[in-house]
């Protein structure tokens, strides 16, 4: 296995945003993460990427404890996600924003409605400042004009733009992205990086986005993990990974057919 890079000792966990330490996860006899361990480091965009099946989305759930693990904990700003109570667990997640692979909109309510949603239920503010706080989000990804639109009547991009302005609705720290340019085409899809890279810039957030987006990976990272086989196979920067002599992460980055992945 390739020697990991700007990984962390489990046991360091400090103030870091986000720590993974020896995480264990099986569906069955399947063991899908296979004790890992890793520090998101304040204000970078973490990118893990990853073939079908690696566990890449079933990480990003252990984060924000939509799954409990078998073994291993994951600390988010020095909160040990999987040992908290309901109640610590929900004021945790208040700092926390997610941005899910199909949107996951509200079919029934406009896009405001979407970006207000989480100010209606959380904040004590009148529905005046919830209005105007929910059309600043949208303002900030973009989208103007559309706030009386109902998901089924805008485009794809459009909904992924939705859910990002419903994800900082709340203002969060720490923004997850689950293939957030799955399904667009290439100039959508470079709509939504610039856009992971503004809410970074903006809003000086600490992010992981989950892709199997190469292009996309190498836009957006500070660094890039490789999830294979359950295990950590690389932990880098973008140049490091371009640079990496691993068979395995060469086959996965050129998308090519013929290799170890294929023999597997």
């Amino acid at each position: 296995m390739a020697v990991l890079k700007g990984s962390v000792t489990p046991g360091e966990k400090g103030i870091s945003p986000i720590l993974v330490e020896n995480l264990w996860k099986s569906f069955g006899k399947q063991t899908v993460l296979k004790g890992l361990s890793f520090e998101v480091r304040t204000g970078e965009t973490f990118v893990v990427i990853g073939g079908s099946g690696q566990g890449k989305s079933v990480l990003l759930k252990h984060v924000m404890r939509l799954m409990k693990a078998d073994r291993g904990e994951v600390y988010v700003q020095g909160n040990p996600i999987m040992s908290l109570e309901q109640r610590e667990l929900y004021d945790l997640r208040r700092k926390m924003g997610m941005v899910f692979q199909e949107s996951a909109l509200f079919d029934s309510m406009t896009v405001l409605d979407n970006v207000a949603f989480a100010l209606r239920m959380h904040t004590s503010l009148s529905e005046k400042e919830i209005v105007m706080e929910a059309r600043e989000k949208l303002a900030m990804v973009g989208l103007r004009d559309v706030e009386k639109k109902f998901p089924s009547e805008i485009s794809g991009g459009m909904k992924k733009r939705v859910g990002i302005a419903r994800a900082i609705a709340l203002a969060p720290e720490i923004l997850l992205y689950d293939e957030p340019t799955t399904g667009l085409d290439p100039v959508l899809s470079s709509a939504i990086d610039e856009l992971i890279l503004k809410m970074q810039s903006d809003l000086s957030v600490t992010s992981i986005v989950i892709t199997h987006d190469m292009k996309s990976a190498m836009k957006i990272a500070n660094r890039v993990l490789f999830l294979f086989q359950g295990e950590i196979r690389f932990l880098g920067s973008p140049q490091d990974l371009v640079e990496s002599d691993d068979p395995v992460l060469s086959q996965f980055v050129k998308g090519e057919t013929q290799g170890p992945i294929g023999t597997l």
